[in-house]
């Protein structure tokens, strides 16, 4: 694999700004494909969240766009190898799914084959308040490999906006992958 690839899953919840902003990044960085997958769901509150425009503007910006139905596609094949995975933001459905290998659609499919070929997979689980089959499903996707990082924002780095925050978490979910994607760093030095 000459760059690494990173799969990008975008699901129903509140929240696609994050999953887009993740997009943005990758892109920007320039140092890997980014293979996107986006629910039905995920395409519906992109739309209310970030505009009509928004799905059309993330296939341009990614290296391949697949459709949720595709379940043959590259990124559903332990042999297509990755840097691993985010899906941002995922559904308590999504979570499910993936903690249930459930793999009936290719965003699901493509979660469990990082989980299946050990690679890393970041859950940005958007709900709240949790019940208990909430977290009950958070620790079977935790005991089977995945990482569960809710897009809590970060008030150390004092974020003036919305965009802010969101860029924080964005950051913090690539930086999950534990490779380099050629971000600069903004970790908390521990400074005032």
């Amino acid at each position: 694999m000459s760059r690494p690839r990173v799969v990008v899953g975008i699901s129903g919840a509140s929240g696609a700004a994050i999953g887009v902003r993740i997009v943005e990044l990758l892109a920007d960085a320039g140092r890997c494909d980014i293979h996107l997958v986006v629910t039905p769901s995920g395409e519906r509150t992109l739309m209310h969240e970030a505009g009509p425009d928004a799905l059309s503007t993330l296939t341009a910006t990614a290296s391949r766009h697949y459709p949720n139905d595709d379940i043959g596609a590259h990124i559903a094949s332990g042999s297509f190898r990755t840097a691993g995975m985010i899906v941002a933001p995922c559904s308590i459905h999504t979570l499910s799914a993936i903690a249930a290998s459930a793999a009936d659609n290719l965003l699901v499919r493509a979660a469990d084959v990082q989980l299946k070929e050990r690679r890393k997979l970041v859950l940005l689980v958007r709900e709240t308040p949790l019940h208990l089959g909430h977290l009950r499903a958070m620790a079977a996707a935790t005991e089977i490999g995945a990482i569960i990082a809710p897009p809590v924002p970060a008030f150390y780095h004092r974020p003036c906006s919305m965009s802010e925050a969101i860029d924080h978490i964005a950051r913090r979910a690539i930086g999950l992958l534990d490779h380099d994607l050629g971000l600069p760093s903004r970790e908390w030095d521990g400074q005032d």
